[in-house]
C-alpha cells in the first residue's frame, strides 16, 4: 500500500510545498467565484430572442434516465483528477489542465452572452418511474436548457482525459478507465436530453482547438518554467 501511494505522492510535505499549494488554488478559487457568478447570471436572466438548437438525429436518439450515473459522475471525474495534479505536484500537468479548463468555460461563457440558446429535447412525461428518472427530473428542475453550446460537460471530460492519458503518473487501466468514463460521459450528454448532437459536436470541437493550443504548444510550459523559477528564488 505504501509503494502505492508512494507512487503519486513521492514529494515531502515541506512548509514551502503546502504554501506553494495554496498559492496555486487562489487563481483556482477566485476563477470558480467569478464562472459561477457569471453563469447563474445567465440562468437566471431571460433572453427575448434565443436560438434553438435541434437536429434530426436527436429525436432518433432515446431517452435512457440510467444515463445520469455518468452524468452526475462528471463533477468527480473531473475535479478528482484536477487536484491529484496538483496533490502530486506534478505542476506542469496541473497548470495545462487549469488553462484547458479555464480557456473553454470562459469560451462557453462568451458565446453564452452573445448567444443564447435552447433546446426543446426533454420529455414532458418521464416514460418510466424509476429511481434514475426523478433524479433526472431533479436535475431538470435545478438546470435550464438554455446556454448549451458548446457542451462543458464533453468538453470539460475530453480535457480530464488528456490530461490523464498524457500524464506518466497514471497505469494503463486507469487510463483505460479515463477513456470509458469519459465516453459514458458524453453519451449520457444525449441520452437525458440535456444536450442535442450539436452541441456534443462543439464540445468536441473546441476541446480538439484548445488541445492544439494547450498539449500540443510550449506556451503552458513557459508558463510553468517561470512559475518554477519564481519558487525556486523563495527557496
Amino acid at each position: 500500500m505504501k509503494k502505492t501511494l508512494a507512487k503519486y505522492f513521492d514529494k515531502p510535505w515541506t512548509r514551502d510545498r503546502m504554501l506553494d499549494t495554496l498559492r496555486l488554488l487562489i487563481p483556482v478559487l477566485v476563477y470558480g467565484i467569478i464562472y459561477l457568478s457569471w453563469f447563474f447570471h445567465l440562468e437566471n436572466t431571460k433572453s427575448l430572442h434565443y436560438t434553438e438548437i435541434h437536429t434530426a438525429l436527436d429525436d432518433s436518439i432515446p431517452f435512457l434516465e440510467i444515463f445520469i450515473i455518468p452524468y452526475l459522475g462528471w463533477f468527480l471525474y473531473c475535479a478528482v483528477f484536477f487536484f491529484m495534479f496538483l496533490l502530486m505536484y506534478d505542476l506542469e500537468d496541473f497548470f495545462k489542465m487549469e488553462a484547458f479548463f479555464f480557456t473553454g468555460m470562459t469560451l462557453f461563457l462568451i458565446i453564452s452572452s452573445v448567444w443564447p440558446n435552447i433546446q426543446y429535447l426533454r420529455p414532458a412525461v418521464m416514460p418510466r418511474d424509476n429511481i434514475f428518472a426523478h433524479m433526472v427530473a431533479h436535475l431538470y428542475q435545478t438546470d435550464t436548457p438554455t446556454n448549451l453550446w458548446p457542451s462543458i460537460h464533453v468538453y470539460n471530460s475530453i480535457g480530464t482525459h488528456i490530461a490523464v492519458s498524457n500524464s506518466n503518473r497514471y497505469s494503463k487501466k486507469v487510463k483505460l478507465f479515463s477513456f470509458v468514463f469519459c465516453v459514458l460521459i458524453i453519451l449520457s450528454t444525449m441520452f437525458i436530453k440535456q444536450h442535442s448532437v450539436i452541441d456534443v459536436l462543439g464540445g468536441i470541437l473546441f476541446a480538439i482547438i484548445i488541445n492544439l493550443i494547450v498539449y500540443k504548444s510550449e506556451i503552458i510550459v513557459h508558463a510553468y518554467n517561470r512559475h518554477v523559477e519564481r519558487v525556486n528564488v523563495r527557496l
